[in-house]
């Protein structure tokens, strides 16, 4: 479905991605694991263009891209193939749960504003917060801030959902209902791509784990391949196998 191949990536003078190549199945959850600056959130940004690759190539369905050409229009055209859940959440403050829902489809996609509403309250429903709708994002906890960008991206109806570690601004406590809803969604078949320090969801969760280490894919396979028995020494050290 969607397949990269000696994918490059420098900021200035560092390279960041040193030729990563990944194939990722439809209706497959792909977890990314690694050490902070092995590369995994900007291969997510290059995977829809939020970051340009500098060389390698991208096959997404009908599109057989040479990245270090793509114009502006196919660019966008893969981002609405896409969906992009930020760490942060990057909601809009002057807008509400459901207004922020909406704005990307009625915006970007061109979508009527009462087709909009409804596919929104429903993404918000499925999310556990259709209660919160008219709610703006100071009065959401972090977790229901979250769970509000997923629900933007549900919306859209992507082919597939690229996460930036999910979970990382959030306390404890308010992980598990994130997590609970990236669950929900994998055993739909919804086709995932997951940068992720929470290393027993990888393993409960995703088809397949990819560790990542300076630029470079180390090691990939099932669940039970990394995290039961890994063959690479970096990934030992990392999982303290």
């Amino acid at each position: 479905m969607l397949k990269l191949t000696n994918v490059h990536k420098s900021f200035d003078k560092t390279e960041v991605l040193k030729g990563i190549s990944l194939n990722v199945e439809k209706g497959s959850v792909t977890a990314i694991i690694g050490p902070s600056g092995a590369g995994k959130t900007t291969l997510l940004r290059c995977m829809n263009f939020l970051e340009k690759a500098d060389s390698g190539t991208l096959d997404f369905d009908e599109f057989h891209l040479d990245l270090e050409k793509v114009s502006k229009k196919t660019m966008l055209d893969i981002r609405r193939k896409t969906a992009f859940v930020f760490q942060n959440y990057n909601l809009f403050a002057n807008m509400t749960a459901l207004q922020n829902v909406m704005e990307g489809l009625v915006t970007a996609r061109k979508v009527s504003k009462a087709e909009a509403k409804d596919r929104a309250l429903k993404a918000l429903e499925k999310v556990g917060l259709r209660d919160k709708a008219d709610f703006y994002p100071s009065s959401l906890s972090g977790g229901q801030q979250q769970r509000v960008g997923i629900a933007r991206a549900i919306a859209v109806n992507p082919e597939v959902i690229l996460f930036d570690e999910p979970t990382s601004a959030l306390d404890p406590e308010l992980t598990g209902e994130v997590l609970s809803v990236i669950k929900g969604l994998a055993a739909e078949g919804t086709t995932m791509v997951i940068v992720t320090h929470e290393m027993s969801f990888a393993r409960d969760t995703a088809d397949k784990v990819i560790f990542m280490d300076k630029g470079v894919i180390v090691e990939e396979g099932s669940a039970s391949d990394i995290f039961v028995h890994p063959k690479n020494a970096r990934t030992r050290q990392f999982l303290k196998i």
